[in-house]
């Protein structure tokens, strides 16, 4: 399997991350469910793969038991957060994504809209849930013709915290580790749910916009 993650290089970060990429192309093949039909089994085989998280979204850094943010993160020294949740995102999805051995070569897009762990207080005490959201669309990898519209996936995962975060900690289960695997299992299961059949209507023409790393 070919699979070319497009990922942000830790050399380039600044620069691609303050000048997006964007795209503005229009379709009249626009898909719409119909009530009914019965589902189909996907078949992919991801050749491409982009992973964006907006710098709009909002970081913090308290070491409170819940902060006000988009993006809460623990797992690695103190840094750029966007960058880190790209890359552990970016990754976990690439090693799921590697698992299927479909037929038709897609293109994932994945948009990150939340990544909240857990701080250092809520850690060593009660512990809580790593809230992560994010959108996801299937395309063709030839014709950039959607196959999945974009929808919104909710990734959340129970945090271990007091004793069963320290015992996680010496059994090699750290946070990133314990959501990379978990991020990996997921988008395997999203990537071979049952589809419902698009049908395409050619008066209709709808326009697509966004931006990309």
């Amino acid at each position: 399997m070919n699979l070319s993650l497009r990922l942000i290089s830790f050399a380039s970060i600044a620069l691609s991350l303050s000048a997006c990429g964007t795209f503005d192309f229009a379709t009249r093949s626009a898909p719409l469910e119909v009530p009914g039909l019965q589902t189909v089994e996907p078949s992919f085989d991801v050749t491409e793969l982009r992973v964006s998280v907006p710098r709009s979204l909002r970081v913090s850094e308290a070491n409170v038991y819940y902060p006000v943010a988009d993006i809460v993160w623990r797992g690695d020294a103190i840094g750029d957060r966007h960058q880190q949740v790209t890359q552990i995102v970016g990754h976990a999805i690439h090693e799921g994504s590697e698992r299927l051995e479909g037929l038709q070569p897609v293109a994932l897009d994945i948009e990150v809209l939340r990544f909240h762990s857990m701080t250092e207080k809520a850690r060593v005490t009660v512990g809580g849930v790593h809230s992560i959201r994010f959108n996801m669309t299937v395309r063709d990898a030839s014709t950039g013709a959607i196959i999945i519209p974009e929808r919104l996936v909710n990734a959340d995962l129970a945090g271990l915290g007091g004793r069963a975060a320290m015992e996680a900690e010496r059994q090699g289960q750290t946070q990133k580790v314990r959501i990379h695997d978990h991020l990996a299992t997921l988008i395997e299961q999203e990537l071979t749910r049952p589809l419902m059949p698009l049908v395409y209507n050619p008066m209709q023409e709808v326009r697509v916009s966004g931006a990309y790393r």
